[in-house]
C-alpha cells in the first residue's frame, strides 16, 4: 500500500522570527555528583592540564561551541559560600553541601572556574545564593569577580593571581526559590523584593550586567504562573530575564507520548512570555523582559540509583544518566522548539555539561566519551547561528496520551546571510513509517545541498558507553533539489540536519 504520509513546507528569507541569540546554546556546571571533581578537574589524570583540568573535556566542550556556561548552581547555590572557594586551596574548608548532601572540599572556586571557561572558550552565567544570604554577598562577590582595584574585595582578587576583573556579565539571583526542597524557599513576594534589592545594589557596582530572576522550578508548581507575575510585579525594572526550567522524562515507556512533549515546553515558553508582557503593560514599561531556558534535558534513569546513594561523601556519581536513542531525538525537539521562540529565548542551558545529566560522559583517571544527546546539541550549536526563520509547515499529526494534534515533524530553519547558509533542522517521530517531505525554498536562488546528516538507529533504547559508540550520525541523508524544490525523505525515529549553501559563481 502507498505511503499516504505526506509534509511539506515552506521556508522564505523574509519570514523571520528573529536573530538567534549564541546563548541559547549554554550549559551548565554545578558542584554536584562528578561534574567538577572527576569532570572537568581531576589533577592526576593523564590528559590533565596544569591546573588539573581535563584537556579530553575541554576538547569536546569546545568542540560543542558551548558560548556560556552557568554556575556553580543550581541548588547547591542556595546554601554556598563564594568565599570558601577563594584564595590559597590549602586553606579552604570543608562543607556539607545540602542540597545533594556529599562533602564540598571548595578545591574549585570561582577563579578557577573562569580560568576552565576561557580555556573551553566560553563566558560564565554566575548565579548568587539567595536562599541563605543575600544582598551583602552578592555586591562583595562582583565586587571580587568585576572591581579593576582599589577597594578590599577587588584587591583581594588580585592578591589571589588575577590582576584584571573577570568582567562577569550575566548573573542569575538565586535558583528555584519557590522550590521546598531549596535551602531557604521564598514565596514569590518574598523572592521578588530581595531579587528586586539584590539586583539593585549588583548594578550600582557595575551597571553592565545582566539579571536573570527565579521563575517558577518547573510547570507543575502549584503557584506557576502567578510566582513568574508577583516576581516580575516587584523587580521588573532591575532584572533583563526570567528563567525556566524543566526536565522531561519517559518512565512510562511510551516513546508517542515521550517524544511529544516538547509541545509542553511550547506551552511553557508561550505562558512565561505572555506573563512577562501582561507585567510590562501592567507597568507601562517599555523594556521587555525575554527568557532564559537555563535548566531543560531529559533526567530520569538514574533517579532510583541516587536514592541509594550513601550521603556525605566526595563527588559521588549522582545523576549520571546513560542516555538512550529516543532521549537524542527529544533534545532535538526541544532545541527546535526554542529555535522557533528565538525572538523571547535568548539564553538556554542544557543542565548539565558533564556528568551529570550530561551529554559528555568521563570516568575517573580514565576516558571520556559521547553520548547520544551530544550530536542533536552539536549539530544546533554549530549550525544554528544566524536568523531563526519562520517555517510554513503541513505535517500530519497523531494523538498520544497526554497531547493532541501533534505534528510527526518538528522543523526549525537558521539562515546565515553573511555566509550564505540555510539549515533546517527536522525530527520525524513516527514510529514506523518515512515521511517524504516537500520544502520550497525559491527564496534560496542559487543554493544546493551541502550535507544531509542523520542521527537515526533502529532501537530507540540503544546508548553509548566507553567502549560502544552505538549511536553516531552519519551523512548518507536522502535528499535532493531541483527547480526551488528540496525534496528529502525522513526516516521514521530520526534527526535530519539538512545544510544549504550558496554556490559561487565561475
Amino acid at each position: 500500500m502507498a505511503n499516504k504520509l505526506q509534509a511539506t513546507m515552506v521556508l522564505d528569507k523574509s519570514y523571520q522570527i528573529s536573530e538567534v541569540d549564541q546563548r541559547i546554546y549554554g550549559s551548565f556546571i554545578e558542584h554536584l555528583g562528578r561534574a567538577v571533581y572527576g569532570g572537568i578537574y581531576e589533577p592526576g589524570h593523564p590528559e590533565a592540564d596544569e591546573q588539573g583540568f581535563r584537556r579530553d573535556v575541554i576538547d569536546l566542550v569546545k568542540e560543542l561551541q558551548v558560548p556560556i556556561v552557568r554556575y556553580p548552581g543550581g541548588n547547591m547555590v542556595s546554601a554556598y559560600n563564594w568565599e570558601d572557594g577563594v584564595g590559597p586551596k590549602e586553606e579552604r574548608p570543608r562543607r556539607l553541601e545540602l542540597a545533594w548532601r556529599t562533602i564540598e572540599t571548595n578545591e574549585m572556586g570561582t577563579n578557577e572556574f573562569v580560568d576552565w571557561a576561557k580555556k573551553a572558550g566560553a563566558d560564565v552565567m554566575m548565579a548568587v545564593n539567595l536562599g541563605t544570604r543575600g544582598i551583602d554577598a552578592a555586591r562583595n562577590l562582583i565586587e571580587y569577580t568585576n572591581h579593576p582595584s582599589g577597594t578590599y574585595w577587588s584587591d583581594l582578587r588580585r592578591a589571589h593571581g588575577y590582576e584584571q576583573p573577570h568582567q562577569i556579565k550575566t548573573w542569575c539571583l538565586g535558583n528555584e526559590m519557590d522550590g521546598p526542597w531549596q535551602v531557604g524557599q521564598k514565596t514569590a513576594a518574598e523572592y521578588g523584593k530581595i531579587a528586586k534589592e539584590t539586583g539593585k545594589a549588583m548594578k550600582l557596582v557595575d551597571p553592565t550586567i545582566e539579571l536573570v530572576a527565579c521563575g517558577s522550578s518547573n510547570t507543575d508548581m502549584p503557584t506557576f504562573p502567578e510566582y513568574e507575575a508577583t516576581t516580575l510585579d516587584i523587580a521588573y525594572e532591575e532584572v533583563d530575564f526570567i528563567s525556566l526550567h524543566q526536565y522531561y522524562g519517559n518512565t512510562s515507556n511510551d516513546p508517542a507520548n515521550y517524544l511529544a512533549k516538547n509541545m509542553d515546553m511550547d506551552h511553557f515558553i508561550k505562558t512565561v512570555t505572555a506573563t512577562c508582557d501582561y507585567i510590562k503593560a501592567k507597568h507601562r514599561s517599555k523594556k521587555t523582559i525575554n527568557l532564559s531556558f537555563d535548566e531543560w534535558n531529559v533526567w530520569y534513569h538514574s533517579r532510583e540509583h541516587d536514592e541509594k546513594l550513601e550521603p556525605w561523601t566526595v563527588a559521588p556519581p549522582q545523576l549520571e544518566d546513560v542516555y538512550n536513542f529516543e532521549d537524542a531525538l527529544l533534545v532535538g525537539s526541544m532545541l527546535i522548539t526554542m529555535l522557533r521562540h528565538a525572538d523571547r529565548v535568548k539564553m538556554a542551558c542544557m543542565a548539565q555539561l558533564v556528568n551529570v545529566i550530561a551529554p559528555i560522559m568521563t570516568e575517573n583517571n580514565g576516558q571520556s566519551w559521547k553520548q547520544t544527546i551530544y550530536y542533536p546539541y552539536l549539530h544546533a550549536s554549530v549550525y544554528g547561528r544566524g536568523v531563526s526563520l519562520q517555517p510554513i509547515l503541513s505535517s500530519p499529526k497523531y494523538d498520544s496520551k497526554d497531547f493532541t494534534d501533534v505534528p510527526f515533524i518538528d522543523c526549525a530553519a537558521v539562515y546565515d546571510e553573511q555566509g550564505e547558509g540555510l539549515t533546517i533542522f527536522l525530527v520525524n517521530k513516527h514510529l514506523e513509517d518515512t515521511i517524504p517531505l516537500e520544502v520550497d525554498v525559491r527564496s534560496f536562488e542559487g543554493y544546493t545541498i551541502k550535507e544531509h546528516i542523520v542521527l537515526e538507529h533502529h532501537d530507540l533504547k540503544a546508548a553509548n558507553t566507553k567502549d560502544t559508540a552505538r549511536v553516531t550520525p552519519h551523512t548518507n541523508g536522502d535528499s535532493s533539489l531541483a527547480d526551488g524544490k528540496l525534496h528529502a525523505q525522513l526516516h521514521h525515529t530520526s534527526w535530519n540536519v539538512i545544510r544549504l549553501h550558496k554556490t559561487k559563481a565561475n
